[in-house]
């Protein structure tokens, strides 16, 4: 059965050098969502102008559920220019305000909530005092039993401890990544148990603070090409990560938490396997980054794509 699989948060233009593309990390995450047979939808808020009617548009070719993103007047879709070094690497600098600074609260939203799934959310959308409260308001809605995920996006300025820590304590799972993780351990040492100095090499220490600290099932530490992370209770899984040929980094962490969601929601009996969820969420994050852009086409079905990553 399709499971109903919320981003939500920013959907924007990336403005590439060479291209643009439709981008945001809850529309990226829904996407990445659809293609593994769920319902991924993407709840955000674009401008009444031709970036926004071509957003839009775009989502619906891509089979996206875009009958909760909400349309702004008053304020312009939102854009970033991103920069990529020699390895594909990718740096934004971020339009504001723009629509999805202004998510409200409607009867719709709160209807989408209480049957949602899951829901990934992240910093980044939360960076005004209108978005960050709607926010709020729709994950407190959600029915127990739902999965709601924190995606840390420590972007340019538009974070602080007292958003990271109500993000944290709203969350069952948090997934951030290796170069985010000593700041938020530095922005979030108030909690009994997190005060003690990070050190790099105590990620495990760290993401088991955080369980403790925040009463989360799940910690994902991303490493890029690396691999990542995963901690639950006295449970750890580590994994290398996939080696391929890097098109882009962009939306290549929001491929991986979109696997990650896939296969917890899977669970037996609320229990997932951490190797298996890790294989299947490194396997999506580096099939994206092999690609250009966050919503590439699969050769194929989505199973034979993912295959070949190894």
């Amino acid at each position: 059965m399709k499971k109903k699989v919320v981003g939500l948060g920013e959907v924007l233009w990336d403005l590439l050098p060479e291209r643009t593309c439709l981008g945001g990390a809850p529309a990226n995450f829904a996407y990445i969502t659809t293609l593994m047979g769920d319902q991924g939808i993407v709840a955000s808020r674009v401008g009444e102008d031709s970036r926004g009617m071509h957003a839009l548009q775009r989502m619906k070719e891509l089979r996206l559920d875009v009958d909760h993103v909400q349309t702004d007047e008053e304020h312009a879709t939102g854009t970033v220019n991103v920069e990529l070094d020699g390895q594909g690497v990718a740096r934004f600098e971020i339009a504001h305000p723009v629509a999805w600074d202004f998510l409200e609260w409607t009867a719709d939203w709160r209807e989408l909530a209480e049957g949602a799934d899951a829901v990934c959310f992240g910093s980044l959308a939360q960076r005004s005092k209108e978005s960050r409260g709607t926010i709020g308001r729709f994950v407190r809605a959600m029915r127990p039993g739902a999965v709601r995920v924190f995606d840390v996006n420590l972007r340019q300025s538009y974070y602080s401890q007292e958003v990271l820590g109500e993000s944290m304590r709203l969350a069952d799972i948090v997934k951030l990544n290796d170069e985010e993780l000593p700041k938020v351990m530095s922005l979030c040492g108030s909690p009994s148990g997190l005060s003690r100095e990070f050190s790099q090499g105590d990620e495990l220490g760290a993401a088991r603070r955080l369980i403790g600290a925040y009463d989360l099932k799940l910690v994902c530490i991303t490493r890029g090409a690396r691999g990542s992370l995963l901690v639950r209770d006295n449970e750890a899984s580590e994994h290398p990560g996939f080696r391929v040929r890097v098109g882009d980094t962009v939306g290549a962490g929001d491929a991986f938490t979109a696997g990650l969601v896939h296969e917890y929601l899977r669970g037996v009996a609320g229990r997932v396997d951490l190797d298996g969820m890790n294989d299947v969420a490194n396997r999506v994050g580096a099939w994206v980054a092999s690609e250009v852009g966050a919503m590439p086409v699969p050769k194929g079905r989505i199973e034979r794509t993912l295959a070949g990553i190894g």
